[in-house]
């Protein structure tokens, strides 16, 4: 199931996302209990988070963050809020048994069907072939291979991948 984080999730999030081996991949690694929670600078990701849910148990969240893609100024307001970056993160215990995949698919769903949106966005570090497979697996096409663009908190530059998806290749894909 997918719903809205809430406050009362602050304690099963924490869980997974300050795991090293989860965070690894991730922008934002919280080391401290204390400054995890949406009134600090994560504000933003939290008001767009969704949990993924199984058995009453918080297991991932998944996120969507509309944006504008670049447009040429006298045509800039029809590109307004016509795209989206979506990411996600599940608890290690749970990763392998497809639900980030579900998770996944449903969020296209909602950023195509409902919010009516014209492409959504992906990208990951190169070397993190979980998250750029499961992109291949929802049918999100690479469409970037940049070397060495992104600085990863281990010190080390490394490469990154930008996948994406158009609303009609969706609806293609959903027909079939």
């Amino acid at each position: 199931m997918l719903r809205p984080a809430e406050r009362r999730d602050e304690d099963a999030i924490w869980a997974y996302r300050h795991d090293e081996d989860t965070a690894r991949w991730l922008s934002t690694w919280p080391t401290e209990r204390a400054s995890f929670h949406p009134a600090t600078e994560q504000a933003d990701e939290w008001a767009r988070m969704i949990v993924i849910e199984r058995n009453s148990s918080v297991i991932g969240n998944v996120l969507i963050r509309i944006e504008d893609p670049w447009a040429q100024f006298e045509v800039r307001d029809d590109a307004t809020g016509t795209q989206a970056e979506v990411g996600w993160v599940l608890h290690r215990d749970h990763v392998g048994h497809g639900y980030a995949t579900e998770a996944v698919h449903a969020v296209l769903e909602i950023c195509f069907n409902r919010l009516r949106l014209r492409r959504v966005v992906a990208g990951c570090f190169a070397a993190n072939t979980a998250s750029w497979t499961l992109m291949e697996r929802v049918g999100m096409r690479r469409e970037q291979h940049a070397v060495a663009d992104a600085l990863h908190r281990s010190g080390r530059w490394m490469d990154s991948f930008g996948y994406a998806l158009l609303a009609e290749e969706w609806r293609r894909r959903q027909q079939t």
